[in-house]
């Protein structure tokens, strides 16, 4: 779920307090092609994206091409702002129900040296694993990719070669947005959506971006399974409140431990 705020983070230098918002409606848009068409919601993540990024892209070339580059407290004020607007757009919208995407194979499982793999949520980290490996190759291989981290790394060069900031910005705010998208099916198949799981999101992506870095989309999948870890462990071994004072917790840890390399990471 962290993907798309690293990539935003990294890029555009903007700290995405609506990140958790676009992640729920992303899981919205699976829950009604689920339950509307009977579309598998594994099959139907592509959709979700698709109508994530032009979402993205929309609010990021009309609205906050406006402010990027200016101060961070801008940014931040902007996009909580966004982020109250679709919550409460979303609940007139969805209610405030619990929803759930509940396929048949939601309680499939199967042994695997004596564990008890649950398959969706398998399926759910394969997903994401090649979610981070085709951003990898975009940023890393396709002339696309290079020209966002060349925007991101030096904008008047970048502007000198012919590259369009502003065009760039909206497609990178786009991709942010459909790996939200994503991170929303998949959400929604584990857990329960409503129009308030924004902001937890948000906070548990900001976590998982600062741990992994934003530099490689790897190190955010690595960030996230450490924190899984180690609330799964807070929560068997001290209670299942802990579980966010752990994983923020972590985080206090890192940014002490090693405060220079989250900098420049960052």
């Amino acid at each position: 779920m962290a993907l798309g705020m690293a990539l935003v983070w990294g890029v555009l230098n903007i700290v995405n307090l609506a990140h958790g918002a676009l992640i729920m409606l992303g899981g919205y848009v699976v829950y009604y092609i689920f339950v509307d068409t009977g579309f598998d919601p594994f099959a139907a993540l592509p959709i979700a994206m698709m109508a994530m990024f032009a979402f993205g892209y929309l609010l990021q070339r009309y609205l906050l091409n406006l402010i990027v580059r200016s101060a961070l407290l801008n940014t931040l004020l902007i996009t909580f702002g966004l982020d109250v607007v679709i919550t409460y757009l979303a609940q007139l919208l969805f209610s405030a129900d619990f929803r759930t995407i509940n396929p048949g194979y939601a309680g499939a499982n199967f042994g695997l040296f004596g564990l008890t793999v649950p398959s969706v949520r398998l399926a759910a980290f394969v997903v994401a694993i090649g979610l981070a490996g085709a951003l990898w190759l975009l940023l890393n291989r396709l002339p696309l990719g290079r020209a966002i981290r060349a925007t991101s790394q030096n904008l008047v060069a970048a502007r000198l070669y012919g590259v369009d900031p502003r065009g760039l910005y909206a497609i990178t705010f786009g991709i942010g947005a459909a790996l939200a998208g994503a991170a929303g099916g998949l959400y929604g198949m584990i857990a329960n959506l409503t129009p308030y799981i924004g902001a937890s999101l948000t906070a548990k992506s900001f976590v998982i971006a600062i741990i992994g870095g934003l530099a490689n989309p790897f190190n955010v999948i690595l960030g996230g399974i450490v924190v899984g870890i180690a609330e799964s462990l807070a929560a068997l071994y001290i209670g299942a409140t802990y579980s966010d004072v752990i994983s923020f917790g972590l985080l206090v840890l890192v940014l002490v431990v090693r405060p220079a390399r989250m900098v420049r990471a960052a």
